[in-house]
């Protein structure tokens, strides 16, 4: 599998707007997590600790999965498809546990 370099200057608008739109929302979800966590540490809420993981995996781990299997590793997109998936999943499943579960 050959990859070919990407020069800034020839990326068109829509890739440079998914770009900055997908880092948008890695920082976004870790400020928001961080908030959580400083709850969690705060008021001692378990529930705060999990939102916050769930928020991160929903997140920042997608966004990190996709640069760094882009680019150190020549993996193909329905591997890091499926490994961004099951990130937002876990995510998902921690949210809903901060939710509805026992703490």
């Amino acid at each position: 599998m050959s990859r070919e370099v990407v020069r800034i200057d020839e990326v068109t608008l829509f890739e440079l707007l998914t770009i900055a739109s997908l880092f948008l929302v890695a920082l976004v979800g870790t400020i928001i997590a961080y908030q959580a966590y400083r709850g969690y540490r705060r008021n001692d809420a378990s529930s705060m600790l999990y939102l916050a993981i769930g928020l991160l995996l929903l997140t920042l781990c997608p966004f990190l999965v996709n640069v760094v299997m882009t680019t150190f590793v020549s993996a193909d997109q329905i591997v890091i498809a499926l490994l961004e998936n099951v990130s937002r999943l876990l995510g998902l499943g921690a949210i809903t546990y901060s939710l509805y579960g026992r703490h």
